[in-house]
């Protein structure tokens, strides 16, 4: 087996982004976090018009690695530039300006969290578990995990989880919003791909903008909000994809 710790490649459209350190149930140490920017940047530069995110091995992502934190000389420093390098590869990978479908099973956990709420589209395989997991172990949420989570969930679910470390199983997960679909284990694969293919196939710019501007939509009031979907959708109309598109359906009355 290779000794990346995340593998990259571009297939069928699809850039195929895969957590690698199945021993280590997929956490990040700092030079997974590095190279996980870096098949970031990658995937931005590629031709790809849809990203397939998922997990060597029989868990997803356990968060941080914590043997690594308890090995580091300094520990506080080390966790610091742990979280900020994750961090800025997932903010990276939410702003990517084409949509990420990620395929979990077994467990998502801490910072393995963060990974999911920075996809667009997630498929968990029946069994897996998610939970928080810092309080556990004495420490608090990173990667974005107490801005994202509250948006997905809502407040009180997400601080449920947080301060009782409640572990929610993958029919919760999707009541609640976490995930948007839960499969078999031995489908989830094929769904993912099935999802993936199809948003390739796509008015991939068009799905882009959408991605962005539902994103932003947080820290924006309504009218800068609507002003932005203004400014998006007279643009769309311009593309090649849309004139295409708008002159086959008008054809069909």
């Amino acid at each position: 087996m290779t000794d990346q710790a995340v593998l990259f490649e571009v297939r069928d459209s699809i850039a195929r982004i895969t957590l690698n350190r199945p021993e280590q149930s997929n956490a990040f140490d700092l030079d997974a976090a590095r190279e996980f920017c870096t098949v970031i940047e990658r995937t931005a530069q590629s031709s790809a018009r849809v990203v397939l995110l998922t997990g060597n091995g029989p868990r997803f992502c356990a968060g941080g690695d914590v043997a690594s934190m308890v090995a580091a000389e300094d520990q506080a420093g080390y966790l610091r530039v742990l979280a900020e390098t994750l961090e800025a590869g997932l903010r990276s990978m939410s702003e990517l300006p084409i949509p990420v479908v990620a395929a979990v099973q077994g467990a998502v956990a801490g910072a393995g969290l963060a990974v999911i709420l920075n996809a667009d589209v997630v498929v968990a395989a029946k069994p897996t578990k998610f939970l928080t997991a810092y309080a556990g172990i004495g420490l608090t949420p990173d990667c974005g995990v107490s801005y994202l989570l509250p948006r997905a969930i809502g407040q009180q679910r997400a601080l449920e989880l947080a301060l009782t470390g409640r572990v929610i199983a993958a029919d919760e997960a999707m009541a609640w919003g976490l995930v948007n679909s839960v499969v078999e284990p031995d489908a989830l694969d094929a769904a993912a791909e099935e999802i993936a293919a199809r948003i390739a196939t796509g008015a991939i710019a068009a799905l882009g903008d959408a991605k962005r501007l539902i994103r932003s939509s947080w820290e924006l009031s309504r009218p800068a909000s609507a002003a932005a979907e203004v400014d998006s959708i007279s643009h769309a109309v311009t593309r090649e994809e849309a004139v295409t598109l708008i002159a086959a359906f008008a054809k069909r009355g």
